[in-house]
């Protein structure tokens, strides 16, 4: 890794789960481009991935970037999932007869439902939907509040994988970021969900959180390590007081230099690939026998909200506050608070505030951003003949643009290929820029750092 090219590109820059990217969304969205998208929809071949966001937590996590509510208040969980269902009801006519191959419990805090809660929900979603045998189905877990009984819940209707945030096992940092859970705690936990069958264990870590240093973290990875999980995700903390005024409760003057955060990802990496991990691209590792490492050699990776994914032929269909879905050739988002999306649910309408019908131009540059950030290798033809152009010619001052990263080892520049280098794969949001129309005529979005 070289460290004088990733303080270069250490800028900020987009992560692409979608293209255009969410700021770029446009409110009042018609429900006819809804109705239209399902129509479509429903003509492919494609299958359905789910999604749900069950926005509550028991405690405040100062880190935390996520669409979240802190309640304990059960009445008030209990009226959320209620509307839940009926914006499942709403749906289901439209994709009845589409497959489910994969769903995703995010927030939030999933596991703060009660387990007689999670188990409704489910059922209900096994009524209104056609899940597949094979599905992957995921949920995210909090450890902390944690019963054997919530995971019986969960595997009972379906659950087959686990995320779990850890972020850093230093109590110092854990009680600056107001996330406290000992080792001890989740070794047992880990144990326990294997137990149960779950085929997968992902956990989160996060590097640039206060009080961390290149030898604190590198003990932390050690822990993870002897747990064995089939991913992991590293995340780079991304601190925007601005936006989340609940950072503001971390203590910025202990928050590491940003040099120390180049090399604790290096350390990470490098500790990682030599567990037998194989970096996917981004924040994203996997062992070589999971079924996301497998993707990634066998390009069957696709990109979406949830970050890398394994079902390339899917649409998502995403329900819950904040829950964006992408649908054909649109994007849509729910809207933002209880009040609003209730009041549209009781009108019978879907719950929806703001969204963006692509063009064919952005449908273009959506599959060359998603190809290179999934395959990191574009094929000139292959992508000339899907979209009927000459793509030396229409990418003509994007190729040329390209020629900095070339020199610098990042990309080779083929006749008839795009690819990027092992390196590469470290600015791959950076590489991906190049091809975005929006970033350069909007400059005012704050986004996080690219590394």
């Amino acid at each position: 890794m070289n460290l004088e090219l990733i303080r270069k590109y250490s800028v900020s820059g987009p992560r692409y789960t979608s293209y255009p990217t969410a700021p770029h969304f446009q409110e009042n969205f018609p429900a006819s481009g809804i109705l239209r998208a399902a129509e479509d929809f429903g003509k492919s071949n494609k299958d359905i991935s789910l999604y749900f966001h069950l926005p509550y937590c028991d405690t405040l996590c100062y880190f935390c970037a996520c669409s979240m509510i802190r309640s304990n208040n059960r009445e008030r969980i209990s009226r959320y999932l209620d509307y839940l269902k009926k914006e499942i009801r709403l749906y289901s006519p439209l994709f009845k007869d589409k497959k489910v191959t994969q769903m995703h419990w995010g927030g939030g805090t999933p596991s703060h439902l009660m387990p007689e809660e999670i188990l409704e929900l489910g059922a209900e979603i096994s009524q209104w939907f056609s899940v597949s045998p094979d599905a992957e189905i995921s949920v995210e877990i909090d450890p902390r509040g944690l019963t054997p009984d919530h995971l019986d819940a969960f595997r009972e209707i379906g659950m087959n994988r686990v995320s779990m945030g850890i972020q850093d096992f230093q109590e110092k940092v854990q009680k600056a970021v107001n996330r406290i859970h000992s080792y001890e705690m989740i070794q047992e936990l880990v144990d326990q969900i294997r137990n149960r069958g779950f085929h997968g264990i992902n956990l989160d870590l996060m590097y640039g959180l206060p009080y961390q240093s290149r030898e604190s973290f590198r003990e932390t990875v050690h822990k993870i390590l002897s747990l064995h999980p089939d991913r992991i995700a590293l995340f780079h903390f991304a601190h925007l007081p601005d936006l989340k005024k609940h950072q503001r409760l971390i203590p910025v003057d202990a928050l590491p230099h940003p040099e120390e955060k180049i090399l604790i990802f290096q350390d990470s990496h490098d500790a990682l690939r030599k567990a037998g991990y194989e970096y996917i691209g981004m924040d994203h590792f996997a062992i070589t026998t999971d079924e996301l490492a497998i993707a990634s050699r066998n390009n069957q990776m696709t990109r979406n909200f949830q970050g890398y994914s394994t079902r390339k032929n899917t649409d998502i269909l995403a329900m819950g506050i904040t829950a964006i879905s992408q649908m054909a050739s649109i994007y849509y988002q729910n809207y933002k608070t209880e009040a609003e999306y209730f009041s549209a649910l009781d009108a019978g309408i879907f719950p929806v505030y703001r969204g963006f019908s692509l063009s064919p131009e952005d449908i273009l540059r959506r599959d060359v951003i998603m190809t290179l950030m999934c395959d990191r290798r574009l094929d000139f033809a292959h992508m000339g003949e899907r979209h009927r152009i000459t793509f030396r010619d229409y990418f003509e001052k994007e190729i040329h643009s390209l020629s900095g990263f070339e020199r610098e080892g990042l990309v080779q520049i083929n006749p008839d290929s795009i690819e990027i280098t092992e390196e590469g794969k470290f600015v791959i949001r950076n590489i991906a820029m190049v091809f975005d129309s929006y970033i350069r005529t909007n400059k005012n979005i704050t986004y996080s750092k690219t590394v």
